[in-house]
């Protein structure tokens, strides 16, 4: 009897193995978890007293597979619930969520800003771009846009007036 579990164990055991990694790869999200927990399978399936009551050996498997998903999931919540929030590696693990937020943030001013430069009349826009972005003096971008020094400023001021209005507004 104990000879024939062992066999069918390990027919499961090499039959299954890939697909049953991978569905725990999917459920723990980490192969080093998910090995483990595939091993477990098979420790459980070891410890089962009447194999001949198991009519299919496939489903029994990945019912006990589900099930030790269902168990990882709760313990890994509630080892996130108790982790201490001094925990270096938990503060490493905050600083990079900080740091992607503001970089999702400079990405959604970059943008917004793109929208408001686009609303600007051509000159002010070019002569805000040229001044800001291209670093142009007032003489070079008055020669390029064919108009004054005086225009330019005017420009300037009113495109630097409509952006700070319509970018607070996104705050």
């Amino acid at each position: 009897m104990q000879e024939d579990k062992r066999a069918l164990v390990e027919r499961l055991f090499a039959r299954h193995s890939g697909t049953l990694r991978s569905f725990f790869q999917r459920r723990a999200g980490a192969q080093a978890d998910a090995s483990a927990l595939a091993q477990e399978v098979y420790l459980r399936l070891l410890r089962i007293n009447d194999t001949d009551a198991i009519k299919n050996p496939e489903a029994y498997l990945f019912t006990v597979a589900g099930n030790l998903a269902k168990e990882h999931k709760v313990l890994a919540w509630r080892r996130g619930i108790s982790q201490d929030l001094g925990d270096p590696s938990l503060q490493d693990q905050l600083a990079i969520l900080d740091e992607t937020g503001a970089e999702i943030d400079r990405e959604c001013r970059a943008a917004r800003l793109r929208q408001v430069l686009q609303e600007l009349s051509p000159k002010c826009r070019a002569a805000v771009v040229l001044q800001y972005w291209h670093d142009m003096s007032y003489a070079e971008i008055a020669a390029r846009l064919e108009i004054s020094t005086h225009m330019v400023k005017k420009y300037l001021a009113q495109g630097l007036a409509i952006c700070r209005r319509r970018m607070a507004r996104m705050e």
